[in-house]
């Protein structure tokens, strides 16, 4: 199947780097997702193939583009994608975002948005849902390892929902001196530790940059990672079940911090 490029009046000098090739491109597939790529003006859009259905529903962001979808079927998305896609009739061919720098980010929490970190949590699912949640409660930026994390596309950009063009992403080489430097910068890092003494909710962070570090399911923050953190923290439960899911944690400390500087 192939999927016809954007119209050239929406190209200019920026979207013309000789790394932007089908090769190197990614897939961006559902409604949401596609929606806010073809909505973000920092992401370039190469092609696109749609179902009628789904063309109607992005019309408007489709138009702004200057874009003609090619008219796909289902079941020609599910070949291209695979049965279990949840791809709702949109698949998009992108550019990669431009990643930002750690100065970036840290610029951002001085802002007072908080940061968040993930320590080697591979699951796409889970981190599309934190990415989701950081676009709703105004995170600064997220900050994964570039080894043992999910790639920005796909499965994680379907499950965030769109957050993927909201929150800037930063791939770090090693976690543990990310924090020292995050530490140097002024920003107060948190792990959250499901055995700590200390509740989250306890903490004064109004007038301070945060950032939260969150571990894997299962294994938690390495002792590497959680060393570095200025203070372990867990979220306060009552339940019959003592853990939640890393990124209920992350929506529930990003709602926390929220709530504080309100």
């Amino acid at each position: 199947m192939s999927v016809k490029r954007a119209h050239p009046a929406t190209k200019n000098k920026s979207t013309h780097r000789k790394s932007s090739t089908i090769e190197e491109s990614i897939r961006i597939f559902g409604m949401h997702a596609a929606e806010a790529a073809l909505q973000n003006p920092a992401r370039k859009v190469l092609t696109a193939a749609m179902t009628e259905n789904a063309a109607r529903k992005l019309a408007e962001p489709l138009r702004q583009r200057g874009l003609e979808p090619e008219k796909a079927t289902p079941r020609g998305l599910d070949r291209l994608l695979g049965t279990d896609t949840v791809h709702q009739g949109v698949l998009l061919e992108c550019d990669p975002l431009p990643e930002p720098s750690l100065e970036d980010l840290i610029s951002a929490a001085g802002d007072g948005r908080p940061l968040m970190l993930l320590d080697q949590v591979t699951d796409p699912h889970n981190v599309g849902a934190i990415l989701r949640s950081g676009a709703v409660f105004g995170c600064g930026g997220l900050i994964m390892t570039r080894r043992h994390s999910p790639p920005l596309r796909g499965v994680l950009a379907k499950s965030a929902s769109g957050g993927l063009e909201h929150v800037p992403v930063h791939l770090a080489t090693n976690l543990a001196q990310t924090i020292v430097a995050l530490k140097d910068a002024g920003v107060l890092t948190i792990g959250l530790d499901g055995s700590s003494p200390e509740l989250l909710h306890t903490i004064r962070p109004e007038y301070r940059p945060i950032a939260i570090v969150l571990g894997a399911e299962g294994k938690g923050l390495r002792q590497l990672t959680a060393e570095k953190c200025d203070r372990l923290c867990r979220i306060e439960t009552s339940g019959a079940l003592a853990s939640l899911n890393v990124s209920n944690a992350a929506a529930i400390a990003l709602h926390l911090i929220a709530a504080k500087r309100a």
